[in-house]
């Protein structure tokens, strides 16, 4: 117990630390702080909420679920998480964005102990309400760190824009990664409940500490927005968001069920082994999405990507699952394939996922970045939800083959969606207005 916490602070610290350095301050101001406290307790809630779904794929794939049943346990994880971003980013403009953290933390909390109860309380909806829980809370820590790097980056640039936002995005899948070792090495160690209890503790333990440092009304908006006003009417982001569900379906396809319920039902892989290659991956994915910003660097100064670049890495992407399918189609040894392709999934993965994100803050206004993002996290969580679905049921009925061919039908239709984002100096000229023309609001002292 006191060893995980100590752990699980200690890399909330240092990645805290890490930020501040990038960020150039040595006293830092208030709001550079509070964004900083924000950021650490999101990046702590991220372990948990990568434990908490390989605990849950794996223990109930023991109890005996068939992979499809397994995958409905995550069928209320996601669709709330559409609700939640449908809503979120207009609730953190109204109470602020530390007030949705500690709601989806201490949700979070609650969800973990809802799964402690004995085994024949656990039936499928029972397990299902417990995830719509969890999938409430992620969500709304999400929105609290995510929708703060647009004012935060200010009109500095939108190369800084693209390091910060890569920053962020990259560490908290590293961090998701660790969470999936995590629940592995605790569900071997000291079972499913005990894992599900320490994790628990150690997140009260956070949500106590940001609640102490964090001042009330972080990211309040003055004026109370209308609901209507998060869905948008920017021709750019609607494109965006669209192509951002079939990104992430087709990562979720064979992600959540059909990969790991291969590697320990099919090539006998333990469960921390399994856990392990899973964190590898994601650990691996972050790191490259936190330097994609070294990786495409632009000839012009200060210029971020562009439309253009996401047709193209969504093209590059497209090649990989094919080409991992025709190689299992033909007999090839599936663990090499699956370790060499899906690391160079990850890689290109990740810097498709950087372009996207980068992309939605660049084409949002200051005034309306949360509730743009809380819309495009919508698409985002939708995306997860069919490939969720669809993992289940394909790997059941087409087996991780069907998986992989799913997944590169849907990386394609990303690229073709991103046909219609703004290229060159059209996306240069919208997001420069969008950073000249509105300008964060100064806070009052």
């Amino acid at each position: 117990m006191a060893f995980f916490e100590v752990a699980l602070s200690g890399s909330t610290v240092a990645g805290t630390k890490t930020l501040g350095l990038v960020f150039g301050h040595t006293g830092m101001e208030a709001n550079h702080r509070n964004y900083l406290i924000v950021t650490g307790g999101y990046w702590a809630f991220t372990i948990t909420d990568g434990a908490i779904r390989m605990l849950v794929v794996l223990y109930f794939h023991l109890l005996g679920y068939s992979p499809f049943e397994v995958a409905m346990l995550f069928l209320f994880y996601e669709f709330f998480g559409i609700v939640t971003n449908l809503v979120g980013g207009w609730l953190g403009a109204r109470i602020g964005l530390n007030q949705t953290m500690h709601i989806g933390m201490a949700l979070q909390v609650v969800a973990l102990g809802l799964l402690t109860v004995p085994e024949a309380w656990l039936s499928v909806p029972y397990v299902m309400l417990a995830q719509a829980l969890s999938g409430i809370a992620k969500d709304l820590n999400k929105m609290s760190a995510k929708a703060s790097v647009k004012a935060l980056a200010g009109v500095h640039g939108e190369s800084r824009l693209f390091r910060w936002v890569a920053l962020l995005t990259g560490s908290k899948n590293a961090l998701k990664g660790a969470g999936f070792f995590v629940g592995a090495a605790l569900l071997e160690w000291i079972g499913f409940r005990g894992a599900l209890l320490l994790l628990a503790a150690a997140l009260s333990a956070v949500l106590l500490l940001t609640a102490t440092l964090l001042p009330s009304g972080v990211g309040r908006m003055q004026g109370k927005p209308k609901f209507t006003q998060v869905f948008s009417n920017r021709a750019e982001i609607n494109w965006l968001s669209a192509a951002r569900f079939f990104l992430f379906g087709s990562r979720d396809v064979w992600f959540v069920v059909g990969l790991p319920v291969f590697l320990y039902s099919v090539l006998g892989w333990r469960f921390i082994e399994v856990g392990s290659f899973l964190a590898a991956w994601v650990i691996g994915y972050g790191i490259v999405q936190a330097a994609a910003p070294r990786l495409l660097r632009r000839k012009r100064q200060d210029c971020g990507p562009d439309g253009s670049s996401a047709r193209r890495w969504a093209l590059i992407l497209t090649v990989l699952p094919a080409g991992m399918a025709l190689a299992l189609d033909l007999g090839w040894d599936p663990s090499m394939v699956l370790l060499s392709g899906l690391t160079l999934f990850g890689v290109v993965f990740a810097i498709n996922s950087a372009l996207h994100s980068y992309l939605i803050l660049a084409y949002s206004d200051f005034d309306k970045v949360a509730m743009n993002v809380g819309f495009y996290y919508m698409a985002n969580a939708a995306g997860r939800l069919a490939g969720t679905v669809l993992s289940g049921w394909v790997y059941q009925s087409q087996g991780l083959i069907g998986c992989l061919w799913w997944s590169a039908a849907f990386v394609l239709l990303a690229a073709l969606l991103s046909l219609k984002l703004p290229t060159g100096r059209r996306s240069h000229a919208a997001t420069s207005q969008n950073s000249t023309l509105n300008k964060p609001p100064k806070r009052s002292t």
